[in-house]
């Protein structure tokens, strides 16, 4: 099952350097080049862009990455 995410949502993943929170900036539906690289995206497994809660960073994840936080 995919869960959706919206704009605005609150969410974290894993990186290299642990628990990473951040919030939804954009959802892509359609494949993006993003930092050089071809990211996959479709209406049913969208990828979200994530602004980084500590360090401002925008990060691209699949939704299966993702988990939905409340804070």
């Amino acid at each position: 099952m995919n869960t959706k995410f919206k704009i605005g949502d609150k969410v974290s993943w894993n990186s290299e350097t642990g628990h990473i929170f951040g919030t939804i900036i954009k959802i892509h539906t359609k494949n993006f080049n993003y930092k050089g690289y071809i990211h996959h995206a479709t209406e049913t497994n969208p990828q979200y862009e994530i602004k980084s809660d500590k360090t401002d960073h925008i990060a691209a994840h699949k939704g299966s990455a993702l988990t939905k936080i409340n804070y």
